[in-house]
């Protein structure tokens, strides 16, 4: 096994701790351990699993909040009419820079998940179970040790993933263990269905790493006792990855429905100029209104925001925060697969006109330019990357909307962009533009569209571009065609 470091995110809670349980006197619960912070795991039939899940009305905890009974019902009938055993697919790719909530589960209690997948695939005859995880993650390490320390109903296996933002879509995962590249299909597919979205085409029930310990403490508690907290619509309690500007994230356990600023203050943080709730598919709250806001899918919907994933961040008061945003711009729009026209050319345009704005050198077209690419990239694609990117950029267009008018009229906000929003290590290839060598003739525009668009004396707009994988051919044939020897690829990581 390689040797990866086992980093072990802390954790704290407001209330009783239940995914957290136990976390307070060990860093991770081997079996020994678990078995003796949870009681037994009841069996439970078909039928009965399925009722708990819908007594609860449990839903996904990756983000898109998709009801779990109705996707196992799904996956079922297919098996049923097909005569095919199912896969259970443990969702633990986290690629979310800002999210580390399932991270944690699968290094420091990885048998609450396994509980809630083998609990599944022992009533409903799973074929196998897979848990998918990040390469160079701690699940890495921890999810085969605890797989060999267990009984299992099916086989069992860990499939590592690229860390990438899109590998944590559900049709990417599937690709991924099927051997395939690591990226949403093109045309999109359900995993119940099995056939070309299933794991080896057989229908397959997919959750993330949440959702499954969430079944498991259900099965144990019973619907009435699971209920006992949250809210009536949204029972138990849901995990939170609060991000600290210079240091490390925590991971905090809640009750749902909980405010967001008794969790701010569990942890040290102010709401500052603002705070993005769901991550860098989510949306921002301005400070008055995320003090109030309650941590539930509801309740975040009614203030035009999303709970995603968890993933909260504070926007610090002295820091750019279209600087800011200009940064994970670029980045989201790196981290696409090219594979349809919002991610293709939406994002990148966005991020462009952003990075313009940031500078001071956009005009309202610009950013009128960049609100239509945004709002075409919300209506479609081959997967969420451009509808939820455009709802997190669209948000703080929004929310410092009063920055955003001083980059316009002046010089800027006057603050320094202090990089406090999560992004990992730079890496990858960017294009640089040797403003002494270029001459304005434009070919590299023509080679490389989805890069480079040019200002209206015919330079390009921009001197340093981030390259994404799918863009470098693009990128090396203008580098190798430019006539004046102007661009550059510059390689990092």
């Amino acid at each position: 096994m390689k040797n990866v470091p086992l980093e072990l995110p802390e954790v704290r809670w407001l209330g009783t701790a239940r995914l957290t349980a136990g976390l307070d006197h060990r860093q991770r619960l081997d079996l020994a351990a678990h078995t003796r912070t949870h009681p037994p795991l009841p069996p439970s039939d078909r039928d009965e699993l399925l009722a708990l899940a819908e007594a609860l009305a449990l839903s996904g905890r990756g983000g898109a909040g998709f009801p779990f009974a109705r996707k196992a019902r799904a996956t079922l009938a297919t098996a049923d009419r097909t005569g095919t055993a199912p896969v259970i697919v443990v969702n633990g790719a986290e690629g979310e820079p800002a999210s580390a909530k399932d991270k944690m589960l699968l290094a420091r209690v990885p048998h609450l998940v396994l509980d809630g997948a083998c609990l599944a695939a022992d009533a409903f005859g799973a074929e196998e179970i897979v848990v998918g995880v990040g390469a160079d993650s701690p699940g890495e390490i921890s999810v085969p040790a605890a797989l060999a320390e267990r009984e299992l109903p099916c086989p069992a296996r860990t499939v590592c993933l690229p860390e990438r933002f899109v590998a944590g879509e559900s049709g990417a995962l599937i690709r991924g263990v099927n051997g395939l590249p690591v990226a949403p299909a093109p045309l999109k597919a359900r995993a119940a269905k099995g056939a070309a979205g299933g794991v080896r085409r057989r229908p397959t029930l997919l959750s993330n790493a949440e959702t499954w310990a969430q079944l498991a403490l259900a099965a144990r508690l019973g619907p009435d006792a699971y209920a006992s907290v949250g809210t009536a619509a949204e029972p138990g309690t849901i995990l939170l990855t609060v991000n600290r500007p210079g240091t490390d994230a925590l991971v905090v356990e809640a009750p749902t429905g909980t405010r967001l600023g008794p969790v701010l203050d569990a942890c040290g943080l102010q709401p500052g100029a603002g705070v993005l709730v769901g991550g860098y598919h989510g949306a921002w709250l301005r400070p008055w209104d995320a003090v109030d806001a309650p941590l539930s899918r509801t309740g975040l919907v009614a203030l035009g925001g999303t709970l995603g994933a968890g993933a909260i961040v504070t926007l610090p008061d002295d820091t750019c925060p279209v600087g800011e945003t200009a940064q994970v711009a670029a980045w989201l729009a790196t981290e696409s697969t090219g594979q349809c026209g919002p991610c293709k050319r939406g994002l990148p345009e966005a991020a462009e006109a952003l990075a313009m704005l940031a500078t001071g050198a956009a005009g309202p077209a610009v950013l009128e330019d960049a609100r239509g690419a945004l709002s075409v990239a919300q209506a479609g694609g081959a997967c969420s990357h451009p509808n939820g990117t455009a709802r997190f950029l669209l948000s703080a267009l929004d929310v410092f909307s009063e920055d955003v008018d001083a980059h316009l009229s002046g010089p800027g906000c006057g603050r320094r962009v202090r990089g406090v929003l999560p992004l990992p290590r730079a890496k990858g290839a960017r294009l640089e533009v040797d403003w002494s060598r270029c001459t304005g003739h434009g070919l590299c525009a023509v080679l490389a569209p989805d890069l480079i668009r040019l200002g209206p004396h015919g330079y390009p707009t921009s001197a340093t571009i981030p390259v994404a994988p799918w863009q470098e051919h693009g990128a090396r044939r203008a580098v190798n065609q430019c006539p004046a020897l102007a661009v550059r690829l510059q390689h990092r990581g």
